[in-house]
């Protein structure tokens, strides 16, 4: 039967595919580090505040990237380079969402326009995350080989994900409401059409690695344009709407550390 557990339990077994699946998400959280830093060193004087919880979330997309590379280690493994049609930061980025990466090399302050962007970029991106982790919690916050890891990334995704509603309710509520929601429209439109194509791209190579009948990889394929049909008709709603979170100031700490995956 074709299920998630099924397909999360096949790359699980395969060593070829768990290291392209953590090789992929090292990547894209490692690239998710470097961005949070830099717009840290570079928030304009009027939102300095809000530099340490940026700083904070690069700090975890950090640790989230050690610790998918000791995951590979405790096999034996090696990272391989990330296929670039698997690229889901560098597809977003090649897509105009977020900050451009020559942005963010300068030394010129950000403006608050920026900071908006980046917020909701990061509030879109994180609902996509939150969800995954949802699921991969679901299915194995008890397994023995990674059940711990799964339980502290998707934590720290519902923490992202909650300060991002907080920061983006604060900036509405100064005004910049119109702003907001024309952004965050657009981040999601173009967020679940890479989401689809990186998908697709990720069976492929599942495909090629287990030897897949056609018929498996079309069945599967269905099923993603399916999903990106609904979302792109009425399921992209969920990534728009803030709400204030449960547990304000989600990320007014240090991030909480990893030793075990050191």
């Amino acid at each position: 039967m074709l299920s998630a557990r099924n397909l999360f339990q096949e790359i699980l077994d395969n060593d070829e595919l768990f290291r392209l699946f953590c090789s992929i998400a090292a990547g894209g959280e490692s690239q998710g580090g470097w961005e949070n830093g830099r717009i840290a060193s570079l928030v304009p004087s009027s939102e300095r505040a809000l530099a340490p919880k940026i700083a904070r979330h690069g700090a975890d997309e950090d640790k989230h990237g050690r610790i998918f590379e000791a995951l590979m280690r405790k096999r034996g493994l090696i990272p391989v380079a990330v296929p670039p049609d698997t690229d889901y930061t560098m597809l977003l980025e090649r897509s105009g969402i977020g900050l451009a990466h020559d942005k963010l090399r300068r030394d010129k302050p950000l403006t608050v326009r920026d900071i908006i962007v980046y917020l909701s970029h990061s509030r879109v991106a994180e609902q996509r995350a939150a969800e995954q982790m949802d699921l991969l919690l679901r299915h194995f916050a008890d397994h023995p080989g990674i059940g711990r890891a799964v339980r502290m990334i998707a934590s720290d995704e519902g923490d992202h994900l909650a300060y991002t509603h907080e920061e983006l309710l604060r900036f509405a509520a100064a005004g910049h409401g119109r702003l907001i929601q024309h952004t965050l429209r657009r981040c999601a439109l173009t967020e679940i059409r890479v989401h689809r194509d990186v998908s697709l791209a990720v069976m492929a190579h599942m495909g090629r690695i287990l030897g897949w009948p056609r018929s498996k990889y079309a069945l599967l394929a269905a099923g993603i344009h399916a999903t990106y049909a609904y979302e792109r008709l009425a399921g992209w709603h969920r990534m728009v709407g803030l709400s204030m979170p449960e547990r304000l100031d989600a990320l007014g700490g240090p991030a909480a550390p990893a030793h075990e995956f050191a």
